[in-house]
């Protein structure tokens, strides 16, 4: 599957509307992120079943700004609608597949109880 562009008023519906969703915030000016791409491309079509996102820093600046995005390239996971990664850099292809892989792994009853009960923690 080939990556999809998101955009402000698709990024909760491709979020909350797939099991796994990659999220690579990227800008055309940027070394790393045009370094990152073709690494993101052919992971995306090992992985039929993980949505594979982009999102333009420059044409989104409000949906990188609520993600607090100071750095990129930035790799966002989402699994069940949950961020479960985010990390700034770019990857290489084995990070990224071990990255996959632990996400597919994830026991999200635990992931799940554990944001509850983050969730229920008071600001300190």
């Amino acid at each position: 599957m080939s990556t999809v562009e998101l955009t402000a008023e698709t990024f909760e519906k491709t979020v909350t509307s797939n099991d796994i969703v990659l999220v690579d915030f990227w800008a055309e000016w940027c070394g790393p992120c045009k370094r990152f791409a073709p690494v993101f491309e052919e992971s995306s079509k090992k992985h039929p079943d993980v949505v594979f996102a982009k999102i333009d820093t420059e044409a989104e600046q409000q949906l990188a700004a609520a993600a607090q995005i100071t750095s990129i390239p930035t790799l966002m996971a989402f699994r069940d609608s949950i961020l479960v990664f985010s990390q700034p850099g770019a990857l290489p292809g084995p990070a990224l597949e071990g990255i996959i892989e632990q996400i597919k792994g994830l026991d999200m009853d635990d992931v799940r109880a554990k944001v509850a009960s983050q969730a229920a923690q008071p600001e300190a």
